[in-house]
C-alpha cells in the first residue's frame, strides 16, 4: 500500500472520520509510516529475498503500523497536554465552550485553567492559573484591606498570550468583591548594554522590551 494511501483508507473505513473530525492530512501519513515494523527481520534467512513473501509481510507490517497508530493516538487523548481531536470531549465535561478557530494550544491552556480552578479559590490556585497559560512562574500578590490582587509574570518577558482567556478564567472562580491587575516584565537597561547600536537599530521597541540579554 502506498504511503498516501494510509489515510484515506482510515478514513473510507470510519476510523479517522470518528476520531479526527474528518482530518486526513499529511501528518496522519507520516505518524502510521513511523509505526510501521519491519518484520522481514524476525524470519529466517531462507525467506529473505523472496518476493511473494516479502509483499506479505509489508501487507502485515502496513495493518500494524495502522493499528499501532490508531492506539497511541486514542491514549494521547487522555492526556489534556497531547489531546487532539478529543480536546472537545474534554471541554464539554468541564463546561466550556468548544472554538475550532483556536488552536490546540490555547484550547488546552483553558482546559488546565479549567482543571486547577476546581475547588475553593485560593492564592495557590489562581497562580497556577496564570502559569498554565502565561507558561511561565507568576507572583500572586494580595492586598486584602483593598480588596483585590496583583498577578505579576515573573517568569516571561512581555505580556503573555492569551490574556483573555487567562482574564475569563479567573473572572469565573474569583470571589465577584474582588478585583485585580496584571504586572509584566520589560528588559531593564543593563541588557541592552550588550548591543551595539546597529544591533538595536535592528530590533522593533517591541523586541527591545522583551530581550534578555546574550
Amino acid at each position: 500500500m502506498g504511503v498516501s494511501n494510509y489515510s484515506q483508507e482510515l478514513y473510507s473505513n470510519g476510523l479517522i472520520n470518528e476520531l479526527t473530525d474528518g482530518l486526513v492530512n499529511v501528518y496522519v501519513e507520516a505518524e502510521v509510516v513511523k509505526c510501521i515494523p519491519d518484520l522481514m527481520q524476525y524470519l529466517p534467512e531462507y525467506w529473505q529475498g523472496i518476493k511473494e513473501m516479502e509483499q506479505l509481510q509489508t501487507v502485515i507490517g502496513e495493518r500494524e503500523g495502522i493499528t499501532r497508530y490508531l492506539v497511541e493516538d486514542l491514549l494521547n487523548q487522555l492526556f489534556v497536554n497531547t489531546a487532539t481531536w478529543g480536546l472537545g470531549r474534554w471541554e464539554k465535561e468541564l463546561g466550556l465552550e468548544t472554538d475550532l478557530s483556536k488552536t490546540y494550544e490555547r484550547r488546552r491552556e483553558n482546559i488546565l485553567a479549567k482543571l486547577r480552578g476546581s475547588g475553593t479559590t485560593t492564592r495557590e490556585m489562581i497562580k497556577n492559573m496564570a502559569i498554565a497559560f502565561s507558561g511561565g512562574e507568576v507572583e500572586v500578590i494580595e492586598y486584602p484591606n483593598e480588596h483585590r490582587f496583583d498577578i505579576r509574570f515573573t517568569g516571561v518577558m512581555g505580556i503573555p498570550p492569551n490574556m483573555q482567556g487567562l482574564e475569563q478564567a479567573l473572572d469565573e472562580i474569583k470571589p465577584a468583591h474582588l478585583d485585580y491587575s496584571f504586572k509584566y516584565t520589560y528588559t531593564i537597561w543593563n541588557n541592552l548594554s550588550q548591543l551595539s547600536w546597529s544591533e538595536v537599530g535592528n530590533k522593533t521597541w517591541d523586541e527591545i522590551r522583551v530581550f534578555e540579554g546574550v
